[in-house]
């Protein structure tokens, strides 16, 4: 009997996704380069169930029902175009291809057309919620032809988590889908960052030990904070090692990975002109952080201020969930700017309130905050930005004092904040009715004869500065 659906590649979050598509109805085809992982997935937690394994791509291909609906699951970049291009002279027009994998949207752009030319569609899919996601149900994210979307639907929207209805839309045309998933791995990697340093912040200024730090992300999850990420976070501090009987965090090497999504966003953001200095700083937090061996002997060279200990306690921790509220608030600010634009610059017709509806459930950067962010873009789809939304406008000004509080306390300190500081340079820039570039137009006219605009009359001037 042909099977419903086909997934290539049983990495983890392939095998996850082939029991999730199983579990929800539809039959399922595997296949994996390597032939003994396929068998192992087969006799392992694919048994009883029904899921089939093929040994070649031409028995995975005569395994599946018409039009074929086939995802792949493997690594982004050449990969992806390796097994497109074995799959293509098996491939008939009608069937479709679906990568689920962190592509790079311009890859997802041109896979598409060139695609397209046999008849084939090709839908980029965002999918967020690591392993566990995608086992129970993640936010997915895709973008392609309405007609290739029509193709998947039932099972995308079926395999999703559920938050108010499914946690998956067609997010628009071509690339859409994994440029919205690029942003969301941005927004992820700022949010990260901020709170990798209010933990720095925290157990330096107060001496907090790792079980009274996962207590107040804790209480802080358990509140308007409440999101995966605060939840991790307070789980991941209260962890002991089984080796030393001791906090397992307090014993990680501090140089943290990265896969690219963050890194494509900010290049991104510079291409198209927008802002997003938060995500930007997570970047280079993460680059900076690989420099282990430079920073360890630095240390020993460069000197800097004592950790300076704030009066009251409770005060100054209250400060700090103002603060990191707001620096939250600051990247997915940041995020949905990136994404206005995109949507105009590369006919997206995006639909931002959807995108913060689907962010709801399955996926890393769920949050609280999502609610009041989809509110305000269904409210008023064309919001310049979320900060100026009434309700998000009301936030910054009350939560400023305790991000200005926190980040002054760590610059005295010694303590790197380039997270929370970029998030507060952010709002701090976009509410200033007046910047100082006045003076760098002048410079580069001065150097470059590059002129410059007046506030007090129309036209383009040059100035001979030296006169």
């Amino acid at each position: 009997m042909a099977q419903q659906v086909g997934l290539v590649g049983l990495d983890v979050m392939g095998r996850s996704l082939a029991l999730n598509i199983e579990s929800k109805g539809f039959t399922v085809a595997v296949y994996n380069r390597t032939t003994a992982k396929m068998e192992d997935f087969i006799k392992g937690p694919a048994a009883g169930k029904r899921i089939v394994g093929c040994a070649t791509l031409q028995d995975f291909c005569n395994a599946l029902e018409r039009p074929r609906r086939i995802v792949l699951m493997v690594k982004a970049g050449a990969p992806v175009d390796d097994m497109i291009a074995q799959f293509r002279p098996l491939l008939q027009p009608g069937d479709l291809l679906v990568d689920g994998g962190n592509s790079f949207f311009p890859d997802t752009e041109r896979r598409s057309a060139d695609l397209a030319k046999d008849g084939i569609f090709y839908i980029g899919t965002g999918v967020s919620g690591g392993e566990e996601g995608a086992l129970k149900g993640p936010c997915i994210m895709p973008g392609g032809a309405p007609e290739a979307y029509a193709l998947i639907k039932d099972v995308l929207e079926k395999i999703a988590a559920q938050v108010d209805g499914p946690c998956c839309t067609y997010i628009g045309p071509r690339g859409a889908g994994h440029y919205v998933k690029m942003v969301h791995n941005g927004i992820e990697y700022g949010m990260m960052q901020c709170i990798a340093e209010m933990y720095d912040v925290m157990k330096t200024v107060l001496r907090m030990k790792a079980s009274e730090l996962s207590a107040v992300f804790g209480k802080w999850n358990a509140a308007e904070l409440g999101g995966y990420l605060m939840e991790i976070t307070a789980t991941c501090l209260a962890k002991i090692d089984p080796d030393t009987r001791k906090p397992l965090v307090d014993f990680i090497l501090d140089k943290a990975g990265q896969k690219g999504t963050g890194k494509w966003t900010s290049q991104n953001a510079l291409d198209l002109g927008v802002a997003v200095p938060t995500i930007d700083m997570a970047v280079e937090g993460r680059i900076l952080s690989a420099f282990k061996s430079e920073r360890v002997a630095a240390a020993k060279i460069l000197t800097g201020p004592r950790p300076k200990t704030p009066a009251g306690k409770a005060a100054f921790i209250k400060a700090c969930r103002d603060a990191m509220y707001l620096a939250v608030i600051s990247c997915y600010a940041q995020g949905m700017a990136l994404m206005r634009e995109a949507s105009k610059e590369y006919k997206y017709d995006l639909h931002l309130d959807e995108i913060a509806r689907i962010w709801k459930g399955g996926c890393i950067i769920r949050s609280k905050l999502l609610d009041p962010i989809a509110a305000a873009y269904k409210k008023d789809p064309a919001l310049a930005n979320l900060l100026v939304d009434k309700n998000f406008a009301k936030i910054v000004s009350t939560r400023s004092r305790g991000l200005r509080k926190v980040i002054l306390t760590a610059v005295e300190s010694g303590i790197p904040v380039l997270g929370l500081s970029a998030a507060l340079g952010y709002i701090d820039a976009y509410r200033a009715a007046r910047l100082p570039m006045n003076l760098t137009q002048a410079q580069r006219d001065y150097f470059g004869a590059h002129t410059y605009e007046r506030t007090d009359k129309p036209g383009v001037f040059h100035t001979i500065w030296g006169e």
